[in-house]
């Protein structure tokens, strides 16, 4: 019988969630025991198997007779639940773990076994490696409070309703071409379209089915530019204060508009960076090698992290060059591509994406410049 564990001098019940819509599948030690516990919570509802769970693990603690001041570490992939979960169980004093479930090591066997039990039996033990100190392996999330959430939610909804319009646009466009038409989709083409104005090619009117779900779609479209209109009307008076600073300060840099700045500080910077390779590593632009004896091999950037930051960081980059050609960041750019074609051009952008990253964020930090930015003039 092994000894029982501990963590800061305090017993430990160690316990890994399998989460999935109609049950989870919990997987509980307390280092005493030969095989771990496994059992299973199906409330129907989330709150009430919640609050089945606790009373399981509470009554692991009277079974196992452990003291009253165990702490308890649950562990759990992130996924479709968010962090709802580990808010509601820090709430209670349990100490919770999101673990990125790319990161779980996994048997590369052709064929495994594979239920929702071994999976909690696996990440428990992942579990009792990371807090023995083996953290090679595991990559904990930063669980964000319930506000810095609901921010987020404002710059997504915007991008969702930005590409929506587009998206309506566009398939307007495609049907129009497929009878050679090249009418402009504005705010006068349901007017033109109910009155027979749109016509194909040759000059015939347009399909009937065509032309109600043309109407359709331009429905559509003025219901999203209508909700798009609201969100931008009200997103930064929903904003608190600290936010709103942040977002001006980045606002005031050449390249830097208002819709990026808000969606970067949104998005990357509500959270605290001890140093400039956190930043890098959460926004997954960290260059992944592979060595391994005669074979050197770059398998470019982690792609870890929030896409979307990844993908907007790349963005404010090129427009950085064409802004702030004085700035060193840009004149490392252009001595980096002398004589490099469009594909070392893409290589190198990424380099100054995550250096921009990192430059952004000393200046939110530490209020020091980008060496050789120049700031918007004064309106």
């Amino acid at each position: 019988m092994q000894s029982a564990q501990r963590l800061n001098g305090i017993s430990r019940l160690d316990v890994s969630l399998e989460l999935a819509k109609k049950a989870w599948k919990v997987a509980v030690t307390d280092g005493q025991r030969l095989n771990p516990s496994v059992v299973r919570v199906d409330a129907p509802d989330m709150w009430v198997r919640l609050q089945q769970l606790l009373q399981l693990l509470a009554g692991f603690l009277a079974k196992w007779a452990l003291p009253a001041d165990t702490q308890i570490v649950i562990i759990y992939e992130a996924g479709q639940d968010g962090f709802w979960i580990a808010r509601a169980l820090q709430a209670k004093g349990v100490q919770v773990h999101v673990v990125d479930a790319a990161s779980v090591p996994v048997p590369r066997h052709a064929r495994r076994a594979k239920t929702d039990r071994l999976d909690a039996l696996r990440l428990l033990e992942e579990l009792r490696a990371w807090l023995r100190g083996e953290r090679r392996e595991l990559r904990m999330l930063y669980i964000p409070s319930e506000e810095d959430e609901e921010r987020r939610l404002l710059t997504r909804e915007r991008g969702l309703l930005q590409k929506e319009m587009t998206q309506h646009v566009d398939r307007a466009r495609k049907l129009l071409a497929l009878h050679g038409c090249t009418e402009e989709i504005d705010g006068g083409f349901a007017q033109r379209l109910a009155g027979g104005e749109v016509r194909r090619a040759d000059g015939r009117p347009l399909p009937e089915e065509l032309v109600q779900w043309l109407l359709r779609e331009d429905e559509r479209l003025k219901l999203a530019h209508r909700h798009f209109a609201g969100v931008e009307k009200t997103l930064m008076h929903q904003l608190p204060e600290p936010v709103q600073r942040c977002i001006a300060v980045l606002s005031q840099l050449c390249g830097v508009g208002w819709v990026g700045a808000t969606r970067i500080v949104l998005e990357l910077f509500w959270r605290d960076f001890s140093n400039r390779r956190q930043v890098g590593a959460c926004v997954g632009l960290v260059p992944q090698p592979y060595s391994s004896g005669d074979s050197q091999t770059d398998q470019g950037i982690s792609k870890q992290g929030n896409r979307r930051v990844r993908a907007l960081l790349i963005e404010m980059a090129w427009m950085w060059l064409r802004y702030q050609p004085q700035s060193a960041l840009a004149q490392w750019f252009a001595r980096r591509t002398s004589g490099s074609g469009k594909r070392g051009r893409r290589i190198a952008i990424v380099a100054v994406a995550r250096r921009l990253a990192i430059a952004l964020w000393r200046l939110l930090k530490e209020g020091v410049l980008p060496e050789g930015a120049q700031l918007k003039r004064a309106a």
